[in-house]
């Protein structure tokens, strides 16, 4: 039985210079996963080519999910389909409120971009009435203020917030596999935690999460049930959460010794 989400031999260019040189990576749903690696491993090279971010050329290799190679689907399909990322560096959406911007995404992952005036999307999309039920239930979860849901995207939030609002994205979304690209970054030990608990409070039979990270830390937070280390664009390392703790305490160095990259 194949994986999930099944990346074979993938090799990804950046503006001519190849950043991933032959990556092999298989995630099931029920599952969490964790990369960690140095800067320019190619951490959030892998992220955006799996969401298909134009920038990020794809000359090699597969990327296999819900039974295609989704090399040369578009990145809105492939979040249809069930994939998410979470953002490093999430942008701001001006005069775009949260409430607004994630019931239009709801519609859009449930295959109805727009919502009739009855509040009602004409093929079956989610109620202005459940998706505000649904929005108060997962915002408190991640422990969020309602009138956050009326503020524009991202505008002014802190640091915090901001991871906060993609994992948000991902609660109200539903994916299958959910990539989280170095989410810790920014954050200070509070926030952290609450983003960590939001994670875990959705972790399902139903989800797969990939977590990318440089750093132990959030692991602790996470727990993950394999841990893969990523140097000049390969995995060189796999294990399991014991990884992670020896990770930190030897260095990367440590890992281009005994693996001769």
């Amino acid at each position: 039985m194949s994986a999930d989400l099944s990346i074979k031999n993938l090799h990804v260019s950046v503006e001519g210079q190849e950043i991933l040189k032959g990556l092999d990576l298989e995630i099931n749903r029920g599952e969490i996963h964790a990369i960690m690696g140095p800067n320019g491993s190619g951490k959030s090279t892998l992220a955006n080519a799996l969401m298909g971010h134009p920038a990020y050329e794809v000359t090699e290799g597969e990327i296999w999910f819900k039974g295609q190679n989704i090399v040369e689907v578009p990145p809105d399909e492939r979040a249809r389909l069930g994939l998410f990322l979470a953002f490093q560096y999430p942008s701001s959406v001006p005069g775009v409120s949260v409430a607004n911007f994630l019931r239009t995404a709801m519609n859009a992952r449930r295959g109805n971009a727009k919502a009739g005036s009855n509040g009602k999307s004409p093929g079956g999309g989610i109620s202005l009435r459940e998706f505000r039920k649904e929005l108060k239930e997962k915002m408190a979860l991640l422990k969020m203020d309602f009138g956050f849901a009326q503020r524009y995207v991202n505008e002014g939030f802190s640091g915090g917030e901001k991871k906060r609002m993609e994992i948000l994205q991902m609660a109200m979304l539903e994916p299958e596999i959910a990539v989280l690209d170095e989410t810790d970054s920014g954050l200070d030990i509070d926030a952290l935690r609450i983003v960590s608990e939001g994670v875990n409070e959705l972790m399902s039979p139903n989800l797969g999460v990939l977590v990318i990270t440089h750093y132990q830390r959030i692991l602790n937070y996470i727990k993950p049930q394999y841990v893969h280390i990523l140097v000049a664009g390969r995995i060189v390392m796999s294990g399991g959460p014991d990884l992670a703790l020896e990770l930190e305490e030897r260095g990367y160095d440590w890992v281009r010794e005994t693996e001769g990259s």
